[in-house]
């Protein structure tokens, strides 16, 4: 299966993102969590489609299955946050930067915290 055959649709990131937070999930679990209403069985086709490409796994619970997730949010994010800069920030960091602290009411410590990665990665990128 290609990078782009795995890659997540946007139903796909918000299961795994319920898989995420909760550490696992039946069908049902998962569908009562989801923001949209959606039937049963497309619950249950999202998560197939999941375990196709590699995504989560399942064991048998009782009558159900009990889904887990297998890659971590931040192989995701990745590509995510690629796909996001290429098509949309039309590949500059900085105005993705620029839009996420003008977007989001981040308080002092998380500027902070944002300003050291910035720092540290400007002296890694001295070292070099």
């Amino acid at each position: 299966m290609t990078d782009e055959q795995r890659r997540l649709t946007d139903r796909e990131l918000d299961v795994m993102s319920i898989l995420w937070r909760e550490g696992s999930g039946t069908v049902a679990e998962v569908r009562e969590r989801l923001k949209e209403d959606l039937a049963y069985t497309s619950v249950l086709w999202v998560l197939q489609t999941l375990e196709e490409k590699g995504h989560v796994r399942h064991e048998r619970e009782g009558r159900a299955y009990r889904y887990f997730p297998v890659m971590r949010p931040e192989e995701e994010a990745g590509g995510a946050l690629t796909r996001l800069l290429d098509k949309v920030f039309h590949g500059s960091a900085e105005k993705l930067l620029a839009r996420l602290v003008a977007e989001r009411e981040l308080d002092a410590e998380e500027l902070q915290r944002m300003r050291d990665l910035l720092d540290r990665h400007l002296g890694e990128e001295g070292d070099r």
